[in-house]
Protein backbone atom coordinates (compact mmCIF):
# COMPACT_ATOMS: atom_id res chain seq x y z
CA UNK A 1 0.00 0.00 0.00
CA UNK A 2 1.13 3.76 -1.23
CA UNK A 3 2.49 5.50 2.11
CA UNK A 4 -0.40 8.07 1.35
CA UNK A 5 -3.19 5.72 2.53
CA UNK A 6 -3.75 4.27 -1.87
CA UNK A 7 -4.00 0.71 -2.00
CA UNK A 8 -1.99 -1.37 -3.72
CA UNK A 9 -2.11 -2.86 -7.16
CA UNK A 10 -4.45 -5.67 -7.49
CA UNK A 11 -7.04 -2.88 -7.30
CA UNK A 12 -6.23 -1.39 -10.18
CA UNK A 13 -7.94 -3.99 -12.61
CA UNK A 14 -11.27 -2.00 -11.03
CA UNK A 15 -10.46 1.24 -10.51
CA UNK A 16 -9.02 2.69 -13.66
CA UNK A 17 -10.67 5.52 -15.83
CA UNK A 18 -10.49 6.21 -19.21
CA UNK A 19 -9.71 10.26 -17.98
CA UNK A 20 -8.11 9.60 -14.71
CA UNK A 21 -4.52 9.68 -14.76
CA UNK A 22 -4.26 6.57 -12.32
CA UNK A 23 -2.27 8.00 -9.90
CA UNK A 24 -4.29 6.18 -6.98
CA UNK A 25 -5.11 2.73 -7.32
CA UNK A 26 -8.69 2.97 -5.70
CA UNK A 27 -10.80 0.70 -3.90
CA UNK A 28 -13.93 -0.65 -6.44
CA UNK A 29 -16.41 1.26 -4.09
CA UNK A 30 -17.73 4.22 -4.83
CA UNK A 31 -19.57 6.42 -1.94
CA UNK A 32 -22.44 8.65 -2.28
CA UNK A 33 -23.06 10.24 0.97
CA UNK A 34 -22.46 10.32 4.45
CA UNK A 35 -23.98 11.38 8.04
CA UNK A 36 -21.44 11.16 11.13
CA UNK A 37 -18.80 8.44 11.27
CA UNK A 38 -20.91 6.25 8.30
CA UNK A 39 -20.65 6.53 4.27
CA UNK A 40 -23.31 4.88 1.98
CA UNK A 41 -22.12 3.57 -1.80
CA UNK A 42 -24.05 3.39 -4.51
CA UNK A 43 -26.14 0.18 -3.65
CA UNK A 44 -27.03 1.74 0.04
CA UNK A 45 -24.48 -0.57 1.72
CA UNK A 46 -24.04 1.00 4.99
CA UNK A 47 -19.97 1.71 5.82
CA UNK A 48 -18.51 2.39 9.61
CA UNK A 49 -15.31 4.55 8.74
CA UNK A 50 -12.35 4.41 10.54
CA UNK A 51 -9.85 6.39 8.22
CA UNK A 52 -11.93 10.19 8.37
CA UNK A 53 -10.71 10.82 5.15
CA UNK A 54 -6.93 10.00 6.29
CA UNK A 55 -7.68 11.89 9.79
CA UNK A 56 -9.61 14.91 7.71
CA UNK A 57 -13.22 14.36 8.85
CA UNK A 58 -13.08 14.71 12.52
CA UNK A 59 -16.41 15.98 12.86
CA UNK A 60 -17.94 13.09 10.53
CA UNK A 61 -19.75 13.29 7.25
CA UNK A 62 -22.27 16.04 6.71
CA UNK A 63 -22.38 18.21 9.77
CA UNK A 64 -24.99 19.85 10.22
CA UNK A 65 -23.16 22.88 11.42
CA UNK A 66 -20.33 22.92 8.54
CA UNK A 67 -23.01 22.32 6.28
CA UNK A 68 -24.71 25.39 7.51
CA UNK A 69 -21.47 27.69 7.25
CA UNK A 70 -20.73 26.58 3.78
CA UNK A 71 -23.68 26.70 2.30
CA UNK A 72 -24.41 30.29 4.18
CA UNK A 73 -21.20 31.41 2.54
CA UNK A 74 -21.40 30.65 -0.47
CA UNK A 75 -24.87 32.66 -1.11
CA UNK A 76 -22.65 35.53 0.21
CA UNK A 77 -19.28 35.47 -0.76
CA UNK A 78 -16.75 32.68 -2.05
CA UNK A 79 -13.71 34.19 -3.30
CA UNK A 80 -11.60 37.65 -3.77
CA UNK A 81 -8.36 36.92 -3.26
CA UNK A 82 -5.36 37.86 -0.90
CA UNK A 83 -5.07 41.49 -2.53
CA UNK A 84 -7.64 42.56 -0.41
CA UNK A 85 -8.31 41.99 3.51
CA UNK A 86 -10.74 39.42 4.46
CA UNK A 87 -12.73 39.75 7.49
CA UNK A 88 -13.24 35.83 8.18
CA UNK A 89 -9.42 34.90 7.64
CA UNK A 90 -8.39 37.28 10.31
CA UNK A 91 -10.98 35.84 12.36
CA UNK A 92 -9.56 32.26 11.67
CA UNK A 93 -6.02 33.24 12.30
CA UNK A 94 -6.63 35.31 15.22
CA UNK A 95 -8.52 31.95 16.83
CA UNK A 96 -6.13 29.53 15.93
CA UNK A 97 -2.87 31.88 16.58
CA UNK A 98 -4.74 32.21 20.53
CA UNK A 99 -5.26 28.18 20.45
CA UNK A 100 -1.67 27.21 19.46
CA UNK A 101 -0.43 30.19 21.34
CA UNK A 102 1.18 31.13 18.17
CA UNK A 103 1.46 35.13 16.96
CA UNK A 104 0.97 34.92 12.70
CA UNK A 105 -0.79 32.79 10.58
CA UNK A 106 -0.33 32.00 6.49
CA UNK A 107 -2.98 29.83 4.70
CA UNK A 108 -2.97 27.45 1.71
CA UNK A 109 -4.71 24.58 0.62
CA UNK A 110 -3.53 21.39 1.66
CA UNK A 111 -0.73 20.08 3.89
CA UNK A 112 2.04 19.89 1.27
CA UNK A 113 1.40 23.72 0.72
CA UNK A 114 1.74 24.37 4.29
CA UNK A 115 5.24 22.25 5.09
CA UNK A 116 6.20 24.44 1.58
CA UNK A 117 5.67 27.38 3.23
CA UNK A 118 7.55 26.26 6.69
CA UNK A 119 10.72 25.35 4.67
CA UNK A 120 10.50 28.61 2.51
CA UNK A 121 10.09 30.47 5.66
CA UNK A 122 13.68 28.32 7.34
CA UNK A 123 15.23 29.30 4.07
CA UNK A 124 14.37 32.46 3.97
CA UNK A 125 15.40 32.54 7.83
CA UNK A 126 18.98 31.31 7.18
CA UNK A 127 19.74 33.87 4.25
CA UNK A 128 18.71 36.45 6.60
CA UNK A 129 21.99 35.42 9.08
CA UNK A 130 24.10 35.22 6.30
CA UNK A 131 23.81 31.40 5.30
CA UNK A 132 24.49 30.54 1.80
CA UNK A 133 23.16 27.06 2.02
CA UNK A 134 20.62 26.81 4.66
CA UNK A 135 19.98 23.30 5.30
CA UNK A 136 16.71 21.81 7.03
CA UNK A 137 17.02 18.31 9.37
CA UNK A 138 14.20 16.07 8.33
CA UNK A 139 13.83 12.37 9.14
CA UNK A 140 13.48 8.88 8.53
CA UNK A 141 9.69 7.57 7.81
CA UNK A 142 8.13 10.86 7.77
CA UNK A 143 5.68 12.24 5.57
CA UNK A 144 5.59 15.56 4.36
CA UNK A 145 3.76 16.33 1.24
CA UNK A 146 4.37 15.57 -2.63
CA UNK A 147 5.42 18.79 -4.40
CA UNK A 148 9.29 18.57 -4.77
CA UNK A 149 10.44 20.21 -1.54
CA UNK A 150 8.10 18.16 0.39
CA UNK A 151 8.73 14.98 -0.71
CA UNK A 152 12.16 15.40 -0.56
CA UNK A 153 11.87 16.08 2.76
CA UNK A 154 9.73 12.87 3.18
CA UNK A 155 11.77 9.98 4.74
CA UNK A 156 10.44 7.51 2.26
CA UNK A 157 12.82 6.39 -1.25
CA UNK A 158 10.07 4.93 -2.41
CA UNK A 159 7.73 7.57 -2.71
CA UNK A 160 10.63 9.95 -4.15
CA UNK A 161 11.70 7.46 -6.98
CA UNK A 162 11.81 8.71 -10.53
CA UNK A 163 11.74 12.63 -9.38
CA UNK A 164 14.72 13.26 -9.43
CA UNK A 165 16.66 15.83 -9.05
CA UNK A 166 15.13 16.01 -5.51
CA UNK A 167 15.51 19.46 -3.96
CA UNK A 168 18.86 20.21 -1.95
CA UNK A 169 19.47 21.54 1.48
CA UNK A 170 18.02 18.59 3.83
CA UNK A 171 19.59 16.16 5.86
CA UNK A 172 17.81 13.28 7.14
CA UNK A 173 18.08 11.72 10.65
CA UNK A 174 16.38 8.18 12.12
CA UNK A 175 13.20 9.51 13.62
CA UNK A 176 13.20 9.17 17.54
CA UNK A 177 17.43 9.94 17.33
CA UNK A 178 18.30 12.88 19.45
CA UNK A 179 22.27 11.93 19.67
CA UNK A 180 21.73 12.00 15.51
CA UNK A 181 20.97 15.33 15.42
CA UNK A 182 23.26 16.32 17.85
CA UNK A 183 25.87 14.92 15.93
CA UNK A 184 24.62 17.05 12.73
CA UNK A 185 25.08 19.72 14.70
CA UNK A 186 28.75 19.84 15.99
CA UNK A 187 29.59 19.00 12.25
CA UNK A 188 27.44 20.98 9.92
CA UNK A 189 27.11 24.86 10.35
CA UNK A 190 24.26 25.49 7.58
CA UNK A 191 21.56 24.16 9.64
CA UNK A 192 18.88 26.53 10.09
CA UNK A 193 15.50 24.25 11.37
CA UNK A 194 14.23 20.57 12.32
CA UNK A 195 11.38 19.46 10.74
CA UNK A 196 9.14 16.57 12.46
CA UNK A 197 6.08 15.33 13.64
CA UNK A 198 4.99 14.94 16.51
CA UNK A 199 3.79 11.22 15.66
CA UNK A 200 4.60 9.82 12.19
CA UNK A 201 1.50 8.95 10.72
CA UNK A 202 2.50 7.55 7.35
CA UNK A 203 5.17 6.30 9.01
CA UNK A 204 3.53 3.87 10.91
CA UNK A 205 2.10 5.57 14.34
CA UNK A 206 5.28 5.98 15.33
CA UNK A 207 4.92 8.11 18.99
CA UNK A 208 8.61 9.07 19.95
CA UNK A 209 9.89 9.17 23.73
CA UNK A 210 8.83 11.59 25.91
CA UNK A 211 12.23 13.39 25.92
CA UNK A 212 12.48 13.49 22.17
CA UNK A 213 10.51 16.81 21.09
CA UNK A 214 12.02 18.58 24.37
CA UNK A 215 15.43 17.24 23.40
CA UNK A 216 14.77 19.17 20.29
CA UNK A 217 13.27 22.08 22.05
CA UNK A 218 16.52 22.75 23.50
CA UNK A 219 18.82 21.94 20.79
CA UNK A 220 16.99 24.43 18.67
CA UNK A 221 17.07 26.82 21.36
CA UNK A 222 20.66 26.55 22.32
CA UNK A 223 21.54 26.34 18.33
CA UNK A 224 19.84 29.86 16.81
CA UNK A 225 17.63 27.01 14.66
CA UNK A 226 13.62 26.91 13.94
CA UNK A 227 11.94 24.01 16.02
CA UNK A 228 9.08 23.36 12.63
CA UNK A 229 6.33 20.72 13.85
CA UNK A 230 4.01 19.26 10.99
CA UNK A 231 0.90 18.69 13.13
CA UNK A 232 -0.84 17.89 9.27
CA UNK A 233 -1.97 14.71 11.01
CA UNK A 234 -2.08 15.04 14.59
CA UNK A 235 -3.15 18.51 15.02
CA UNK A 236 -6.92 19.87 15.47
CA UNK A 237 -7.58 17.58 18.50
CA UNK A 238 -6.74 14.03 16.50
CA UNK A 239 -4.61 12.77 19.41
CA UNK A 240 -6.41 13.89 22.48
CA UNK A 241 -4.78 17.40 22.67
CA UNK A 242 -5.40 20.25 20.20
CA UNK A 243 -1.79 20.02 19.00
CA UNK A 244 0.31 17.19 19.38
CA UNK A 245 3.37 19.20 20.72
CA UNK A 246 0.98 19.69 23.82
CA UNK A 247 1.60 16.33 25.49
CA UNK A 248 5.38 17.19 25.88
CA UNK A 249 5.08 20.85 26.24
CA UNK A 250 7.75 21.71 23.52
CA UNK A 251 5.80 24.90 21.66
CA UNK A 252 7.67 24.70 18.16
CA UNK A 253 8.59 28.25 16.40
CA UNK A 254 6.95 27.08 13.35
CA UNK A 255 3.77 24.57 13.26
CA UNK A 256 1.64 23.60 10.11
CA UNK A 257 -1.81 22.47 10.07
CA UNK A 258 -4.18 21.29 7.26
CA UNK A 259 -6.57 17.94 7.47
CA UNK A 260 -8.72 18.23 9.78
CA UNK A 261 -9.09 22.10 10.04
CA UNK A 262 -11.49 22.12 7.44
CA UNK A 263 -13.63 18.42 7.72
CA UNK A 264 -12.91 17.95 4.32
CA UNK A 265 -12.55 21.40 2.78
CA UNK A 266 -9.06 22.28 1.45
CA UNK A 267 -7.32 24.44 3.66
CA UNK A 268 -3.58 24.27 5.08
CA UNK A 269 -2.01 26.76 7.50
CA UNK A 270 1.62 27.85 8.55
CA UNK A 271 1.39 29.50 11.95
CA UNK A 272 4.73 31.03 13.41
CA UNK A 273 5.78 32.84 16.63
CA UNK A 274 8.52 35.00 18.02
CA UNK A 275 10.77 35.86 15.59
CA UNK A 276 9.81 33.40 13.19
CA UNK A 277 6.38 35.07 12.53
CA UNK A 278 7.98 38.09 10.83
CA UNK A 279 10.10 36.97 8.33
CA UNK A 280 7.19 36.85 5.57
CA UNK A 281 6.89 40.37 3.88
CA UNK A 282 4.36 41.18 0.65
CA UNK A 283 5.44 39.15 -1.90
CA UNK A 284 7.44 36.06 0.27
CA UNK A 285 5.06 34.42 -0.51
CA UNK A 286 1.24 33.85 -1.58
CA UNK A 287 -1.72 31.46 -2.60
CA UNK A 288 -4.74 32.76 -5.07
CA UNK A 289 -6.85 30.77 -2.91
CA UNK A 290 -5.73 30.50 0.01
CA UNK A 291 -7.69 31.27 3.25
CA UNK A 292 -10.57 32.74 1.19
CA UNK A 293 -14.31 33.37 2.52
CA UNK A 294 -15.52 29.69 2.29
CA UNK A 295 -12.68 28.14 3.40
CA UNK A 296 -12.25 30.41 6.41
CA UNK A 297 -16.12 30.38 7.51
CA UNK A 298 -15.55 26.40 7.21
CA UNK A 299 -12.59 26.24 9.46
CA UNK A 300 -14.36 28.74 12.14
CA UNK A 301 -17.19 26.50 12.11
CA UNK A 302 -14.66 23.27 12.26
CA UNK A 303 -12.93 25.20 15.47
CA UNK A 304 -16.35 26.57 17.02
CA UNK A 305 -17.75 22.79 17.26
CA UNK A 306 -14.54 21.52 18.76
CA UNK A 307 -14.50 23.42 21.89
CA UNK A 308 -18.24 23.65 21.98
CA UNK A 309 -18.49 19.45 22.31
CA UNK A 310 -15.56 19.12 23.98
CA UNK A 311 -14.22 16.70 21.16
CA UNK A 312 -10.30 16.85 22.10
CA UNK A 313 -11.40 15.65 25.64
CA UNK A 314 -13.43 13.18 24.07
CA UNK A 315 -10.77 11.76 21.37
CA UNK A 316 -8.71 11.37 25.00
CA UNK A 317 -10.76 9.09 26.39
CA UNK A 318 -12.55 7.15 23.72
CA UNK A 319 -8.55 6.68 22.20
CA UNK A 320 -7.69 5.49 25.98
CA UNK A 321 -10.66 2.95 25.54
CA UNK A 322 -9.95 1.97 22.19
CA UNK A 323 -6.42 1.04 22.78
CA UNK A 324 -7.05 -0.59 26.08
CA UNK A 325 -9.59 -2.75 24.13
CA UNK A 326 -7.24 -3.36 20.95
CA UNK A 327 -4.51 -4.45 23.38
CA UNK A 328 -7.14 -7.16 25.47
CA UNK A 329 -7.92 -8.84 22.04
CA UNK A 330 -4.74 -8.58 19.95
CA UNK A 331 -1.89 -7.79 22.60
CA UNK A 332 -0.78 -11.92 22.72
CA UNK A 333 -1.59 -12.66 19.33
CA UNK A 334 1.54 -14.50 17.95
CA UNK A 335 2.08 -11.87 14.37
CA UNK A 336 1.29 -8.82 16.77
CA UNK A 337 4.16 -6.76 17.42
CA UNK A 338 2.74 -3.64 19.28
CA UNK A 339 -0.39 -1.94 19.84
CA UNK A 340 0.12 1.63 19.96
CA UNK A 341 -1.76 4.96 20.05
CA UNK A 342 -2.00 8.66 21.16
CA UNK A 343 -5.56 9.79 21.22
CA UNK A 344 -7.74 8.76 18.04
CA UNK A 345 -4.37 7.39 16.67
CA UNK A 346 -4.36 3.95 16.90
CA UNK A 347 -1.65 1.78 14.90
CA UNK A 348 -1.70 -2.47 14.89
CA UNK A 349 1.56 -3.31 13.67
CA UNK A 350 2.25 -6.63 12.69
CA UNK A 351 5.09 -8.90 11.88
CA UNK A 352 4.26 -9.19 8.30
CA UNK A 353 2.70 -7.28 5.68
CA UNK A 354 -1.23 -6.76 5.88
CA UNK A 355 -2.58 -4.60 3.27
CA UNK A 356 -5.00 -7.05 2.05
CA UNK A 357 -6.44 -6.36 5.55
CA UNK A 358 -7.94 -3.45 3.84
CA UNK A 359 -9.94 -4.82 1.40
CA UNK A 360 -10.86 -7.86 3.83
CA UNK A 361 -12.31 -4.60 6.26
CA UNK A 362 -14.25 -2.86 2.96
CA UNK A 363 -15.99 -6.60 2.87
CA UNK A 364 -16.90 -6.28 6.55
CA UNK A 365 -18.14 -2.70 5.66
CA UNK A 366 -15.49 -0.69 7.59
CA UNK A 367 -12.88 1.02 6.12
CA UNK A 368 -9.16 1.33 7.66
CA UNK A 369 -5.76 1.86 6.08
CA UNK A 370 -2.47 0.22 6.30
CA UNK A 371 0.32 1.90 6.39
CA UNK A 372 4.08 1.24 6.23
CA UNK A 373 2.91 -1.77 5.03
CA UNK A 374 2.49 -4.05 8.56
CA UNK A 375 0.88 -1.15 10.51
CA UNK A 376 -2.99 -1.45 10.75
CA UNK A 377 -4.24 2.70 10.98
CA UNK A 378 -7.35 3.65 12.79
CA UNK A 379 -7.94 7.24 12.55
CA UNK A 380 -11.48 7.24 13.49
CA UNK A 381 -13.61 10.37 13.83
CA UNK A 382 -14.07 12.23 16.80
CA UNK A 383 -17.96 12.20 17.08
CA UNK A 384 -17.47 8.43 17.35
CA UNK A 385 -19.86 7.03 19.73
CA UNK A 386 -19.31 4.22 21.76
CA UNK A 387 -21.29 1.72 20.78
CA UNK A 388 -19.61 2.35 17.09
CA UNK A 389 -16.19 2.41 18.66
CA UNK A 390 -16.72 -1.23 19.95
CA UNK A 391 -17.86 -2.10 16.65
CA UNK A 392 -14.28 -1.18 15.00
CA UNK A 393 -12.69 -2.46 17.69
CA UNK A 394 -14.33 -6.20 17.35
CA UNK A 395 -14.17 -6.07 13.42
CA UNK A 396 -10.66 -5.01 13.41
CA UNK A 397 -9.76 -7.67 16.14
CA UNK A 398 -11.43 -10.98 14.23
CA UNK A 399 -10.10 -9.12 11.25
CA UNK A 400 -6.67 -8.92 12.55
CA UNK A 401 -6.89 -12.52 14.20
CA UNK A 402 -8.11 -14.36 11.35
CA UNK A 403 -5.11 -13.02 8.98
CA UNK A 404 -2.27 -14.32 11.62
CA UNK A 405 -3.92 -17.46 11.84
CA UNK A 406 -4.52 -18.50 8.07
Amino acid sequence: MATDGSPSLPFLFYTMHNHLMPTYARLPVRFERGRGPWLWDERGDRYLDALSGIAVCNLGHAHPAVAEALCEQARTLLHVSNLYRITLQEQLADTLCTRASMDTAFFANSGAEANEAAIKLARLWGHRRGIEQPTIIVTDGSFHGRTLATLTATGNRRVQAGFEPLVHGFLRVPYDDLAAIEAIAERTPDVVAVLVEPIQGEGGVRIPSPDYLPGIRRLCDDRGWLMMLDEVQTGMGRTGRWFGWEHSGAIPDVMTLAKALGNGVPIGACLARGEAATIFRPGSHASTFGGNPLVARAALAVLEVMHAEGLVERAARLGERMLGGLRERLADLPGVVEIRGRGLMLGVELDRPCTVLVERALEARLLINVTAERVVRLLPPLILADDEAELVIETVSRLVTDFLQE
